[in-house]
């Protein structure tokens, strides 16, 4: 049935191509000219014989119909035309009658259609909707010809400016659609049948009812338009339950019983993930993304997302995020690989530059290149193989791989972790006797200790606040907090000695004061230091400038000895208190030369 040729390409990353391929290449058809999506691809057993077979819900072009295709094995065997553009297709099982022969489901348009044994079975209608009255009196005044088609154009329009195209009947959106000259004998045609308004499928998955095996009878799960999510009887394809969401569903995630419990994950246009229960009418927040998602798994309990801005996800299902990976190209589309004789699942991201990514949790473990960029991936039992990997591509090409019984997957991260080093232990030495009776003293006594701890804090900061005060009454800081003279002082000490250069910059902080008659003096012990100039006359002191004066000092003691100079701004004519202090603390010089 199967070629079973393993192959590799010559551009595979140097990293993969060394080893040796997980896959063994079972078919590629280049020319099958497909045209679909993930979601479109079904694995199911159609005969109930354990022979699964490949399902896929063609969307066509424009030459090409839409069409139901089944293929066994590499060989089509069964077409079915689509009257609507297929948005999901999913295989169920509807009753336990024997032999367990699985149900096809296709959503496309406002409809369900359900094949049994490859032909037609039933055809579910979604609800209708509410019409607007606006626009619904506008419709029987154009069939009671009081308006003309100028004024119904007018009038619908004022419509879907005043509620949205989305809330308007396929029938007014496709008008307003028409140019001119079409728009008069597509509502002559029109007008006189009912005003309908339906919602269509966007997305589509299954829940089992009762129990849950492989082969239980399961309950569609729909996702449309109009926000929202409907859960439908195998049997009697009624409604169930129907819940809302605050945006139109794109993916679901489905796990649990509907007959016990379960939970639904909605991934949604807006770029959140909501999470349902049974029982909830309304949707919970889970996560806010900062793209809009691609595709969507569960992998036990975390929930793995592919974004619009090339990164892939994982959260827990309580919403925490758990890590994310840059991939640094488009992701085309995703689906779950599990390898149930391992007991691992693997996420397969397909890249817009024809490379397949295998993650397992947030390790890269594999890498498959492709004969072109793949649109659609589906994993899992395909004729007898239990792991198989369908996949087409954006040229219309069906490839088919099969995993290796002996390959295994090995979690080393390619990309980040901490360093090897990080992982040993420890020489922590053994607890000493001392602070095992501390310890003991802490135990008995808690209260006291903790009173003890207080009182030593209250001191210290006691202390830092007497401190504080006395630098501000003497002025001891750089920067003056006096509003007459808002002056910052800075300084530098450049030079390894004997000889260093002192630069002093002061800044007027005020918006339009000036500050005039000042000069800096210094304060220093003249057995070490002797200053050039021991006085700087400041003359005036311009808002927002910034001055440096500059003088030099020479150490004198050919001792290694290092001590502080203090800066002093004045007023020679005012006071002695300085305006504003700074202290240098002087380097030791290396050498000394007198």
């Amino acid at each position: 049935m199967w070629n079973t040729e393993s192959y590799h390409k010559d551009n595979t990353p140097t990293s993969w191509s060394m080893q040796a391929s997980r896959w063994l290449n079972a078919n590629y058809d280049p020319v099958s000219t497909l045209y679909t999506f993930s979601q479109c691809l079904e694995l199911s057993d159609l005969k109930g014989d354990g022979d699964f077979s490949l399902v896929i819900a063609d969307l066509g072009t424009a030459s090409i119909n839409m069409k139901l295709k089944v293929f066994k094995g590499v060989k089509l065997i069964n077409e079915n035309t689509l009257i609507d553009l297929p948005s999901g297709v999913v295989s169920f099982h509807m009753d336990t009658c024997e032999p367990r022969v699985s149900a096809i489901a296709v959503g496309g348009g406002s409809h369900i259609y359900i094949y049994k044994n490859l032909r037609p079975y039933f055809k579910f209608t979604l609800p209708t909707l509410d019409v607007n009255p606006m626009e619904q009196d506008i419709w029987m005044q154009a069939k009671a010809e009081k308006i003309d088609i100028s004024m119904l154009r007018e009038l619908l329009e004022g419509v879907r400016s005043e509620i949205g195209e989305s809330s308007l009947t396929a029938r007014s959106q496709r008008f307003l659609m028409l140019e001119a000259d079409e728009m008069e004998q597509f509502a002559n045609l029109h007008k006189s049948h009912p005003l309908k308004r339906q919602t269509v499928l966007t997305c589509l998955s299954t829940l089992k009812k009762s129990m849950s095996e492989d082969d239980a009878v399961s309950c569609l799960v729909l996702g449309t338009e109009n926000k929202s999510i409907y859960i439908l009887d195998p049997e009697a394809f009624t409604i169930l339950t129907s819940m809302i969401v605050p945006s139109v569903p794109v993916f679901l995630t489905v796990s649990g019983l509907f007959d016990v419990e379960f939970k639904i994950i909605v991934a949604c246009r807006n770029g959140c993930l909501y999470t349902l229960k049974r029982a909830a009418k309304q949707a919970r927040l889970c996560i806010e993304l900062c793209s809009q998602p691609v595709g969507l798994e569960k992998v036990g309990k975390n929930i793995v997302v592919g974004c619009m801005n090339d990164s892939l996800r994982c959260y827990t299902i309580k919403g925490k995020k758990q890590w994310q990976l840059q991939l640094g190209k488009t992701i085309k589309s995703m689906c779950s690989v599990e390898v149930k004789q391992l007991g691992i699942t693997l996420i397969a991201v397909a890249l817009s530059d024809g490379l397949i990514h295998f993650y397992l949790d947030r390790f890269l473990v594999d890498v498959m290149v492709a004969e072109d960029t793949v649109v659609a991936l589906k994993f899992g039992r395909f004729g007898r193989e239990d792991n198989t990997l369908v996949m087409v591509t954006q040229s219309g090409g069906l490839i088919v791989k099969i995993l290796r019984r002996t390959a295994q997957f090995e979690a080393k991260d390619q990309v980040m972790g901490p360093p090897a080093a990080q992982n040993q232990k420890l020489n922590i030495p053994k607890k000493t006797k001392l602070f095992v009776d501390q310890a003991m003293r802490e135990r008995e006594n808690p209260v006291m200790m903790h009173r003890m701890f207080q009182q030593d804090l209250y001191r210290m900061r006691l202390e830092v606040a007497k401190c504080y005060v006395k630098s501000l009454q003497s002025n001891e800081i750089p920067l003056a907090n006096d509003p007459e003279d808002p002056i910052k002082l800075t300084a530098q000490v450049h030079g390894l000695g004997p000889v260093f250069g002192l630069k002093i910059f002061l800044q007027n902080t005020s918006a339009s004061k000036l500050c005039m008659n000042l000069a800096l003096t210094f304060q220093y012990d003249d057995r070490i230091y002797l200053i050039n100039k021991n006085y700087i006359e400041v003359s005036v002191l311009v808002p927002g400038l910034e001055y440096c004066f500059e003088t030099e000092v020479r150490c004198v003691t050919d001792l290694a000895l290092a001590d502080k100079i203090k800066v002093f701004l004045i007023k020679p004519d005012v006071n002695t208190t300085p305006v504003v202090t700074a202290s240098i603390n002087m380097p030791v010089s290396e050498t000394a030369s007198f």
